[in-house]
């Protein structure tokens, strides 16, 4: 119910035929333009403050424009871009990019593709992708004592340097090695162009990196590449046929705009990177003694090892439900919950109605439902809560901003009986708690059940996301919060004074956050919440039912990251931030205190 920015949505199509084919088989020059288009509104979940698009024409002839791009911000932004492109905008290779920022940086500076210019084709680089480093202080120190000196500190227009310092020294070894073959003018140029190594470039450019990503990017000279961090968090896919090669975030997108087949579609493994080379073909010799899965047009490179990490909560709630196993993935996360939400309601199916939060949660609602059924009870269902409408952001004041967000939700009264019966709602996830204190609970209370029992799909959200989503800091989570007014109860300031000495002091060998939770169960926490949550003045009882661990494992054991509920994070530079936002958190207490 709590909206979450987080990852981005990648877009890429690369047309293995001539453009005359296209024109001549489906009536239309753009083709590709329009395969993209599509491709990117089917992910328009992953990001909408801003949009972007890019183009290489291999046909172009020299002199003339051969690489595109298009940005807007807004959530029109995708409407906006393809409305300005014109029959220029066409050529072989095309890469969209759907924004939600976790920097919190605005502007059109900030939306991708990022362009690298050169007169040198090869020297052209332009870059997008669904990623956030956690390492990025690392990576500038490591260009400035090179001597180069990036003009803005981010994330992405860092990797943009650095991946375009690397692809510089790629074409100086080429053109070193042309002039030695005893070529001259544009024979140089030529022989540039098809022979870049991507894959070399590619390797000594994301070796420096630590954080979750799926980095996409094309060449002036025809090189397009997708490559995916070594964990896997960050999910991508991948579909070829002998007209196009296709990279999107999420499999049905591919199935959607080619019309294929589940089975037609790959996904791209952690640590690998796909490469579709200037002429379509693979040209072996460019992965050299690197373990390699080839096709005719493309080749994958392993970057090193990996660890299979991927991120649990694209499928709770981040990537579109169409998916097939995701679907059924939210339908057992539902139903795993049935022994508690029994317990809860101590049996009395008859006298209780079972709804959810839209959207997100409706596949899991179908999953609760259909477990109550096997246990050969009839379900009562009511759409109770409905989305209502926006938060303005014209209004500024404060007090008339919580008023408003308070109205988000609305109910259907005469949903159930009054003071007879207990009303069972799921959403996917509980992260701050603030729409159910100010919106959900008072409304529900309206309609005077007996018992309110609110249930999530998902865990306890206790640690923040350094991989994309925009979870940062640890007070933002009810489960923190609930947890220290715990400690404070209890006199356990012993235990925040060496939790937070350990974060100061050695940051790097564990995540000693973790040590807070320790002392209390899950039931405990629920409690607190639950007493931090409830409105003044709330009639019904509440009891909150969340996913166990082990649930979430069962329900989607192929994305085993968890680290947002236990705390193990899959590389050093999240438990690195953990620990830090620890120390962040007690420094900024302390200072309010003086």
């Amino acid at each position: 119910m709590e909206q979450l920015k987080h990852e981005c949505g990648v877009a890429m199509i690369r047309l293995l035929k001539p453009l005359e084919y296209y024109e001549q088989k489906y009536g239309t020059s753009r083709f590709g333009l329009n395969k993209l288009y599509l491709m990117m509104e089917k992910q328009h979940n992953r990001g909408q403050e801003g949009a972007g698009i890019a183009c290489v024409n291999l046909d172009a002839p020299a002199g003339h424009e051969y690489m595109f791009r298009e940005r807007a911000e807004g959530k029109d932004a995708i409407t906006e871009i393809f409305r300005r492109v014109d029959e220029t905008f066409i050529g072989q290779l095309y890469m969209g990019h759907l924004r939600y920022s976790t920097t919190g940086r605005h502007g059109l500076q900030y939306v991708h593709p990022f362009l690298r210019r050169n007169n040198w084709r090869a020297k052209n680089l332009c870059l997008c992708g669904n990623f956030n480093m956690t390492n990025i202080d690392e990576v500038f120190q490591y260009l400035t004592a090179q001597g180069q000196s990036p003009r803005y500190y981010g994330d992405a227009y860092i990797t943009l340097e650095l991946m375009g310092h690397r692809l510089d020294r790629e074409v100086e070894r080429l053109f070193t090695e042309a002039k030695n073959r005893g070529l001259q003018g544009t024979a140089i140029t030529d022989y540039i162009d098809n022979h870049v190594d991507m894959a070399n470039v590619l390797r000594t450019t994301m070796e420096h990196y630590d954080g979750g990503y799926v980095m996409c990017g094309l060449t002036g000279s025809g090189e397009m590449f997708a490559v995916r961090d070594p964990w896997g968090i960050r999910p991508a896919f991948w579909y070829q046929d002998d007209e196009v090669i296709a990279v999107a975030s999420e499999r049905p997108v591919l199935q959607t705009t080619f019309d294929i087949d589940y089975t037609d579609v790959q996904e791209l493994q952690p640590g690998h990177a796909l490469i579709v080379h200037r002429n379509g073909a693979v040209a072996n010799s460019c992965v050299p003694s690197v373990a390699s899965e080839q096709s005719s047009n493309a080749s994958l490179f392993t970057l090193h090892s990996s660890l299979n990490k991927a991120c649990s909560f694209e499928r709770i709630y981040f990537s579109r439900g169409s998916d097939r196993d995701i679907y059924q993935e939210r339908k057992r996360l539902g139903e795993q919950l049935t022994p508690a939400i029994m317990q809860a309601i101590d049996g009395d199916v008859a006298n209780t109605v079972f709804s959810y939060i839209p959207n997100t949660a409706e596949v899991a609602f179908y999953g609760m439902t259909d477990g109550i059924r096997k246990l050969s009870h009839d379900v009562r269902i009511e759409k109770v809560v409905w989305k209502d409408i926006k938060l303005r952001t014209f209004i500024s004041d404060g007090a008339e901003r919580n008023d408003l967000a308070a109205h988000v939700y609305d109910i259907t009264y005469g949903s159930l009986r009054p003071y007879e019966d207990n009303l069972v709602i799921i959403d996917d996830s509980i992260v701050r708690g603030t729409t159910l204190r100010e919106s959900i609970f008072k409304i529900l209370d309206r309609l005077h059940p007996r018992k309110i029992v609110m249930v999530s799909s998902s865990p306890q959200i206790r640690y923040p996301d350094y991989y994309g989503i925009d979870m940062a800091r640890l007070e933002e989570f009810c489960a923190f919060r609930a947890t220290m007014a715990l400690i404070e109860e209890r006199g356990l300031w012993q235990l925040v004074n060496d939790t937070y000495l350990a974060c100061k002091h050695d940051p790097l060998t564990d995540n000693h956050v973790r040590a807070l939770y320790e002392p209390f169960s899950v039931d405990e926490i629920n409690h607190k919440i639950v007493e931090m949550l409830s409105p003044k003045g709330m009639q019904a009882p509440i009891e909150l039912v969340f996913q166990s661990i082990e649930g979430l494992h069962k329900a989607c054991p192929n994305h085993p990251g968890d680290w947002y509920f236990t705390g193990r994070y899959p590389t050093p530079g999240g438990t690195r931030l953990c620990n830090a936002a620890f120390v962040n958190y007690i420094d900024t207490k302390q200072k309010k205190q003086q």
